[in-house]
């Protein structure tokens, strides 16, 4: 097994090589590969995903990729990393999962999972302006999304999982946000087992603010995918603890949600459940791994549930004490 390993800016350069070395205990055989990407990188290159990361992303098929920071104003020639090793990397769908876990987030055994559509719709990039009037491309393909949709469907049949629901807003939008609906509705056909609903994007964020635990799997365009995906990590404590996966036929990138988080970069404080639970993703969808994946899923339960924490959280462990933790756990 062949891991690329971008530890990006900021607390990226802390928490990710904490959560490889926990890795390394359930993988002793394990290959990594560093590798270059974010705004430092930028400055330094000219590109802020040089050429070789790319390569070695395609080498390895397995990512691991850190928080990267961006810049604040328009900057000629930046392009975010990660939407660009995305899509070179053909991964189209972003899987994200929240639970709840023991001393932070919502309590009532929330268990969601969302899959969004990862390379088009308002995302494509394409926009143009005069100076008065702005405009941006919303791009959706049929294949795209019937793409994501099998996906959804898959993961939902493989960890049984009961319903999906399909989210949009073809109301306002019947060609783009219809047809994504619409092809999400074919692929549903093939799975009888499962039932199937839909919500429009703004009732879907009411009830799941309302009561998050109420759904199973949520199955989003790429935009509604992102804001409902954040709102939702509020119930599971939190950006610090947010994992997520981006799949693709020929790679998968395990990416923690959260930012570089400049104010606390340096300190040896910041949170590594994201990354170690995006790693667990990594090895049950990826690496077909579920045994290893639910292991290293319970150490980071029982070291939280012991009341091992971070200071985001309330604790007082750092970085590394925690995966020293979730070691003793394992």
């Amino acid at each position: 097994m062949k891991l690329c390993v971008i530890n990006g800016d900021g607390i990226g350069r802390e928490v990710v090589p904490q959560a490889v070395r926990v890795l390394r205990r359930l993988l002793p055989d394990l290959q990594t590969v560093d590798a270059e990407a974010g705004w430092d990188t930028f400055r330094q290159q000219g590109t802020a995903l040089p050429a070789a990361t790319l390569a070695a992303a395609r080498d390895c098929g397995a990512v691991l990729f850190g928080a990267v920071s961006s810049p604040a104003y328009p900057v000629a020639g930046y392009r975010s990393p990660i939407v660009q090793l995305r899509r070179e990397l053909g991964c189209h769908a972003n899987v994200r999962p929240t639970l709840s876990l023991p001393g932070c987030g919502a309590a009532g055994g929330i268990d969601l999972l969302i899959v969004r559509e990862n390379t088009e719709d308002l995302y494509v990039g394409e926009e143009q302006s005069d100076g008065d009037t702005a405009t941006a491309i919303k791009r959706i393909t049929r294949a795209a999304s019937r793409r994501v949709a099998e996906t959804a469907f898959r993961l939902a049949q493989d960890g049984g999982r009961r319903r999906v629901t399909i989210v949009h807003k073809a109301n306002i939008m019947p060609l783009t946000d219809g047809l994504f609906r619409d092809a999400a509705r074919a692929v549903a056909a093939d799975y009888p087992q499962i039932a199937v609903d839909e919500l429009l994007v703004d009732t879907a964020a009411l009830k799941l603010a309302q009561a998050a635990q109420g759904f199973d799997v949520l199955l989003a365009p790429n935009l509604y995918g992102d804001i409902l995906s954040d709102l939702a990590a509020a119930f599971g404590g939190g950006l610090g603890v947010a994992a997520s996966l981006n799949l693709g036929a020929e790679a998968a990138i395990a990416e923690p949600v959260h930012g570089s988080a400049p104010d606390i970069a340096g300190r040896g404080i910041a949170n590594p459940v994201a990354s170690l639970l995006s790693l667990a993703l990594l090895l049950r969808h990826w690496w077909a791994r579920p045994t290893l994946a639910a292991t290293l899923e319970q150490a980071v339960r029982r070291t939280l549930g012991d009341g091992i924490a971070t200071p985001d959280l309330g604790g007082d462990a750092g970085t590394a004490a925690f995966c020293d933790a979730v070691l003793a756990r394992l």
